[in-house]
């Protein structure tokens, strides 16, 4: 008795803080065609504190400067400048423009996020998913040929560097593999584009629950990412692997000339470029399991799992994750890359960039032009 009226007490003090007003949900205000293209899933839900709309809008904000500045000023040294126009510099180009239409979308996001809710419609939908699934699966297969590129020059040095011909037509490849992924669910034909967690941005269809949108799902979720994630492992493992026995036959042929070490040239400096090359392949690896795991788990909780696990919020940590590689893609590929630097250094000198002529000592440019961060 005594809990009873505590409850009744407590419940009633507390009565006054309580919304007067019924609870808002998701889609709520939507007709037509807006609120068809919503699954049922998110309609179950309250729609988010304005904070959190806010909060994403601001960092979308962030984000999209961060984005279209790093990649927009590796596009445009890399298309000008005649020393960066090489085969392996194409890929890494590639790279940057897929980056830069990843974030030239979030626009879309922001204005919702500002309107709180599904503003731009389904025609605003279908653009922001139709550019995020070109530019982030050709963003994953062009990793994958990034890693090919490096592991063929590595491993071999003397006629393993990749001809302009070979680079544009991988390239284009790239762009014919992400064609249909991309167009079937904008037409319908097989899967569809809808809006995800808060209603601001939209992907492809992973919550209905049919045959052809688990079958979908399974295909995408092997083709863009096993796929290019078990290149991307095999070519930079290689990597690895030939850099470590690369340093431990220069250790054994030291110790058969009774000699500390065979790098007398590098003097002090604290790491082998060879050793730098395999801290840049891991560090891409990561980089590419990091940003697009999160995304690929949550498609197939949704489509196989169990979907009470995905609520608006947690969906949209995988959309932020896939949206701050392409900020860092630009320093991990281009801005580590040391013509790159040396060609800013020149066309922007109140950047007060430091980089070393290479020219000052072939031996060291040769190998620093053979690695997976600084191909030239």
């Amino acid at each position: 008795m005594a809990n009873q009226s505590d409850n009744l007490y407590y419940g009633a003090h507390f009565e006054a803080l309580k919304s007067a007003g019924p609870v808002e949900m998701l889609g709520d205000g939507l007709t037509g065609e807006d609120l068809a293209a919503v699954p049922e899933h998110w309609l179950s839900y309250p729609a988010p504190p304005a904070s959190a709309h806010t909060a994403l809008a601001l960092l979308y904000t962030f984000f999209t400067f961060a984005a279209l500045i790093g990649n927009g000023l590796v596009i445009f040294v890399f298309t000008t400048a005649k020393s960066l126009r090489t085969s392996s510099n194409f890929l890494i180009l590639q790279l940057a423009i897929l980056d830069f239409i990843m974030m030239a979308k979030a626009p879309i996001f922001i204005y919702n996020s500002a309107m709180r809710g599904f503003a731009t419609g389904a025609v605003g939908c279908q653009v922001f998913a139709l550019m995020g699934s070109y530019s982030g699966i050709g963003a994953s297969m062009t990793n994958a040929c990034i890693a090919y590129d490096r592991h063929s020059t590595i491993t071999r040095p003397l006629d393993g560097r990749l001809s302009k011909g070979k680079v544009l037509v991988m390239i284009a490849l790239v762009w014919i593999y992400a064609t249909p992924w991309s167009l079937l669910p904008l037409f319908k034909i097989w899967g569809r584009y809808v809006p995800e967690g808060y209603l601001t941005s939209c992907t492809f269809d992973y919550l209905t629950n049919t045959f052809d949108t688990k079958l979908f799902v399974a295909c995408i979720f092997t083709c863009s990412y096993v796929f290019p994630m078990t290149m991307i492992i095999y070519f930079y493992s290689g990597i690895v692997k030939q850099v470590f026995a690369h340093e431990a036959a220069l250790r054994e042929q030291a110790k058969k000339m009774n000699v500390e070490s065979l790098r007398a040239n590098q003097g002090g400096a604290s790491q082998s470029a060879e050793i730098r090359i395999a801290k840049a392949a891991l560090t891409v690896c990561f980089l590419f399991v990091a940003s697009w795991t999160p995304y690929g788990v949550m498609a197939l909780i949704g489509a196989f799992g169990n979907q009470e696990l995905l609520t608006p919020g947690v969906t949209m940590i995988p959309a932020v994750a896939c949206k701050a590689v392409a900020c860092i893609d630009p320093w991990v590929y281009a801005i580590s890359h040391p013509k790159y630097r040396q060609e800013l250094q020149r066309r922007m000198p109140w950047l007060q960039i430091d980089e070393p002529d290479d020219s000052a000592s072939t031996a060291t440019s040769n190998t620093t032009n053979s690695g997976p961060a600084a191909t030239a």
